[in-house]
This record gives C-alpha cells, structure tokens and sequence, in this order.
C-alpha cells in the first residue's frame, strides 16, 4: 500500500530503488544482572567489543578510497575519540562494577547519561554529535552480539532484489535506517546505494554531510522510516521536498524519472559553471566562499571553485577529547593544514563557538537554564583569557602561511569588542617576545545578536569586516528555538525584522566601504540570493556542495532591477507575498 513519510531534505536530487533495512542494535538490547564474580569476564567482553571496533575503524580509515569525501577521514577519528574517551569508559565500568550490570546494558545507559550533556546544547550541529555517539554504541553493540555491519555483495543485490517497472536490470538500493555512522557511510559507499533515509537527524547530521559530500539524495528525521518500511519495498527519495514516497505507482514512477533525467542534464550544465567568474548581468562581481569544520575540508571547498573560506569553525578541533584542549602547536598545524590547503585564497577562521551549553567537560558547569543565552562563543573565550590567547597565538602563526582572516563569534557589547582586541594585541605581543614567526590578519565580528545589528557602525569603526549569522540572527530576533519542534514553525527568515537588520549591516558596510558577508543558510539558499543581492551584498559564504547553484543563480541576476524590488520586500508587511514578483 502506498504511503509517504516526511523528513528533511538534506541532499538534493531524486532517487528510486528498492529499501535495504537497516536494523538498530541499541533495541535488541538484553538487561540482567550479573554476579560478583563475573564482574571482570564482563569488563572485558565490553573491552573486546570496544577494541575490534577501534581497529574496524583503523583499518577503513587507513584503507580510505582516493575518491572517498574528505569528510569521512575527520568523522573517523571522531569517533575512535570517542570509543577512547573516558567518560564513555569510564561509566560503562562503574555502572557493571558498582550495579553489576550486563556490559550491554551498562553501555546503554552510560550512553543516556551523556546523551543528556548534548541534548541542552544550543548549536545545530554540535547538539547533533550525539548522533556519533549513538553510531559508536550501536556499532559496539553489533560485536557484542556477533554482528558486524556490512555492506551488501558486489552486485548490489538485496534480498529478493527486482528491476523496477518500466526499467531493465537491477533496481538501485536505497539505505533505509534509524541513524548511519560515517563507517556505515564509508562501507555502504562502496555498493550502488543511490540514496539514504534516516529516521532520526538534522541538516548538520552526519549522513547529511556525507550525503551532501557525495552528492547522494538524503532525507533524514523520516520519524518511523526504518519501522514502516519494509525490505526490498519499492521508494522514491525526494531529496529537494524532503520525502520519502514508498510503493509508487506507475504514473508517480514516470513523473519522479522524468525529474531524475532534468536534474541529469541542470547537473550537466552546473558542472561547466565551476570555473566562471562569478559575475552578474550587469558586470558586479560576487566572492562565493565555502564553509568548512576540518582542515581537510579545504579540498571540498577548492573542487568546488570557492574563492575562499568565509567560515572555519575552529570549534570542532575542541570536540570530544574529554575536556583536554588542543595546545598552541597542535591547533597552530591545523589552521596551517587549512591555510596551505587554500593555495592562497582566503581563510576566515571563526575562534572557538562553545561554553556553558557544550561539552568540555571540565570546563563548564552541570545545568544550564538557558544555554543559548548563557556562557558561549566570545562570552566564554573572555572568561577563559589563556585558553583564548592559545587559539590566538595558533592563528597569527598560521597567518605567515597565507591569507587569514580572524572572525569573533556573538559580540554584542563595547567591552567585549574592547577586551576582544586587547586579547588580540596581547597575542602578538607574546609571539614577539618569544621570537615567533606571525602573519597579519584582518580582524571581524560577527552579526547573530539584534543588538550588534542594531550597533552595526560602532562594529564597523572597529572591525575589518562583518559576517551575518543568519541562523543565530533569526532565532534571537524572534526568540524561536529552531530545534524545538513545538515552535519550529515560527522560525522564518523572512519576517520583517529579521530582513530589516539584514539590510540594516548589508547598507552600513557599503557606507563604510567594508566587507559584509553571509554565512548562514541564507547564504546557501537559492531563492534567497537574488534578495540579498539586490540588498547589496557581494560576498556568500556556503557548503561547498552549494556553490554552484548559487553560482548559478548570481550569473543570471541583474543587481540594477533586483534593488528597487529588494527594498519593497524588506519595507513589505508580508515579504514573502512580495518575493514571488521578483524581476
């Protein structure tokens, strides 16, 4: 019987083929007691199953494929951290020792210890890790149980595998699972998925990554879809509406492949755009920049023909390391990896966007009533002036390798912005004292509090230039918690007052003859570049997966029609009413 489910469209594209299950370990679950004398037999039948997937993990990671997304090597290691931390460890014995627990049952339940320290995070993608928890768990679990999680055979073929109707040879496989690993990721790569649903997950999700990487239609938070579907159903990914259509009909069937073979041929032609300037009708050139979390990120952002980076997020180098920050060297060779990987194009690196609602376990406090208005971003890294001055010192080396720029992430008062760059001089003065090679480097804040939109000309007298968060931007002008479902809705990028304070920092840039980019999912939304442009901004900072749709999108625009029509939307009572008459 047909049915559809609805999640979030995370890749783009169509895909049609037949649904590969993939069951979840953490439900198949025993709990029972043991005895005391079976306290150190079960210890290490947890150690066991944690060290054959540490060296699982090892040897893909070592075996990576030339053509494997650059993704996959970092969210590897991420997870060997991980089965290494000790507060993992260290829970699962005390809860077999002290409970005398069963390994899998003490393995689950310290997971629901530390899912809880993700789950009051404010950030997307750092609340979304606990995902890689939850992948190294159930991986763990699978050797427990005698499992290992494995990729269909050569051919492709699940069970009962038919060619679909109106088509020769086998069907394409689509993965259809609670929630994937980047090791799932990486073993299923090497068969003919030709798209993945999750029930769980966001846009910063793993597999949301991956897919977008491998440019692979995903749709993830399909709630039940590893449940509803059943194996070898025949389904249709939407990766552009983000659902998931089970038992097609014929007619469906025709639509969707017609849609497959437009897709082919946009494709075809985006392609051809990777090496064009990115240049308007009317001769205004546009800087199309690429947002990146890992060093090796850099490629991505190369092959993809960005002119830069607009958005490092250094905060990934501190995750999941049990509360021991990366040192001045250490950080200092990954901006220097990051650097040497532009070839001399730009680098803005955002200093370290985590505090009281993230995870350094050491560092923060237990509860946390409001996170998202708490000690983060720039609040944190002033209250912790040493650990600042690290991340500092680490830039201004990677400096004297390339262009860098240096980005401060919530700045909302003139004492942060006056103790900011106190701490930046203080840097530089400690590498001189020492005897430190370090390069120059453009200092900016960004715009994702109402107040510094509001202030926006005390920022420019004092920055080299400015970046607009849009996702924090939107979510603290309209005091909407984008992750919590019951008020999601409500998040609207084009509320009035949201595209007033964008045009507000885009127009005092231009009057100050600055810089002002966009690094949030505006930037990277398609139906959102010919406003912005005809706003007046000139620099998009994006995934790199989508930086040739935009590129696209600035080819065909004409910034002399796009303005008198852009300022009618933001002055509009009902801006998207408005939007529909774009010129």
């Amino acid at each position: 019987m047909s049915f559809s489910l609805h999640g979030l469209a995370v890749a783009r594209g169509i895909a049609i083929g037949q649904a590969v299950v993939v069951t979840n370990s953490r439900a198949e679950v025993s709990h029972y007691f043991i005895e005391p004398h079976q306290v150190e037999a079960e210890l290490a039948r947890a150690r066991a199953a944690r060290d054959a997937v540490v060296a699982e993990l090892q040897h893909l990671a070592q075996e990576l494929p030339g053509d494997a997304p650059a993704e996959l090597g970092a969210l590897l290691d991420v997870h060997l951290m991980l089965l290494q931390d000790e507060l993992l460890l260290g829970g699962i014995r005390q809860w077999i020792v002290e409970r005398l627990y069963n390994a899998e049952w003490a393995l689950v339940t310290q997971l629901e210890q530390v899912a809880r320290q993700f789950d009051e995070m404010e950030d997307d993608y750092l609340r979304e890790r606990k995902a890689d928890l939850e992948q190294v768990v159930d991986r763990v679990l699978r050797h427990m149980h005698g499992q290992g999680l494995t990729a269909p055979g050569p051919a492709g073929a699940a069970a009962g595998q038919q060619s679909l109707p109106g088509q020769t040879g086998p069907a394409p496989l689509i993965l259809v699972a609670q929630d994937l690993s980047p090791a799932d990721m990486l073993q299923f790569k090497r068969s003919v998925f030709a798209g993945f649903v999750t029930a769980v997950g966001g846009k910063t999700s793993h597999t949301a990554i991956v897919a977008r990487s491998m440019d692979i239609p995903a749709v993830v938070g399909a709630r039940a879809a590893h449940q509803l579907i059943r194996q070898d159903d025949w389904l249709i990914v939407d990766g552009d509406a983000g659902v998931v259509l089970a038992d097609p009909s014929a007619a469906m069937l025709d639509e969707y492949r017609f849609r497959q073979r437009q897709i082919a041929l946009e494709r075809g032609r985006l392609a051809r755009l990777r090496h064009a300037p990115a240049i308007t009708r009317d001769g205004v050139p546009i800087e199309l920049l690429a947002n990146i979390e890992q060093p090796g990120d850099a490629a991505l952002a190369l092959e993809a023909g960005a002119a830069g980076v607009g958005l490092f997020r250094s905060e990934f180098l501190f995750m999941g390391r049990a509360g021991q920050l990366p040192g001045e060297e250490e950080q200092y060779q990954a901006y220097r990896q990051a650097v040497d990987g532009m070839q001399g194009r730009p680098l803005t690196i955002r200093t370290i966007d985590i505090g009281a609602d993230k995870p350094l376990e050491k560092h923060g406090r237990d509860v946390f009533l409001n996170p998202a208005l708490g000690l983060r971003a720039i609040r944190w890294s002033l209250a912790e002036p040493a650990m600042f001055r690290t991340q500092l010192r680490a830039v201004l080396r990677a400096a004297a390798h390339g262009p860098v720029r240096l980005m401060f992430p919530m700045l909302a008062h003139r004492q942060e912005v006056t103790q900011t760059l106190a701490q930046v001089a203080q840097a530089r003065q400690e590498l001189q004292e020492r005897g430190v090679p370090y390069g120059p480097v453009q200092l900016g804040a960004m715009i994702e509090i109402p107040a510094a939109a509001i202030m926006v000309d005390y920022f420019l007298r004092h920055f080299d230039f400015l970046s607009i968060g849009t996702n924090d931007l939107i979510q603290y002008a309209l005091a909407i918690d984008r992750a919590d479902e019951a008020v999601a809705h409500l998040y609207d990028p084009l509320h009035p007052a949201v595209l007033q304070l964008v045009a507000q920092v885009i127009a005092a840039g231009q009057a100050a003859g600055k810089s002002v980019c966009v690094c949030g999912e505006m930037a990277g939304d398609p139906d959102m570049i010919g406003l912005l442009l005809g706003l007046g901004l000139r620099s998009f900072s994006m995934h790199p997966a989508q930086l040739l749709t935009v590129k696209q999108e600035v080819l065909r625009a004409d910034t002399r029609k796009l303005a008198p029509w852009a300022e009618q939307v933001v002055s509009a009572d009902d801006p998207a009413a408005v939007m529909a008459q774009i010129p």
